[in-house]
C-alpha cells in the first residue's frame, strides 16, 4: 500500500468500525456511504491532498475503492506538477 492509499484507508477506517477495509473493496456496495459521508469524503480528499475535486471528477467510479480514490488523487496531483 502506498502513502496515499494508507492516508485514505486511515480516514475511512474511522467510519467503518471493525471492518478491515481492503484497497479494492467497494465502499458503496458495503453500505457504508450515504450522501453526507460522500461529501465528507470529497472534503477530506481536497484538504488532505490539496487538490480541487471538479464536477467531472464526481463519478462513483472515482470513489468506490481506496485504489480508485488514490488513482484520482494521483491524476489530480500530476496535473498540478505539470
Amino acid at each position: 500500500m502506498n502513502k496515499i492509499q494508507t492516508q485514505i484507508k486511515a480516514f475511512l477506517s474511522r467510519f467503518f468500525g471493525n471492518h478491515d477495509l481492503q484497497v479494492d473493496e467497494d465502499i458503496f456496495t458495503l453500505g457504508f456511504v450515504n450522501s453526507m459521508f460522500a461529501m465528507q469524503l470529497v472534503l477530506f480528499i481536497e484538504q488532505e491532498f490539496q487538490i480541487n475535486i471538479e464536477n467531472e471528477d464526481l463519478e462513483f467510479d472515482n470513489f468506490r475503492t481506496i485504489n480508485s480514490l488514490a488513482n484520482l488523487v494521483e491524476r489530480k496531483t500530476a496535473k498540478i506538477v505539470l
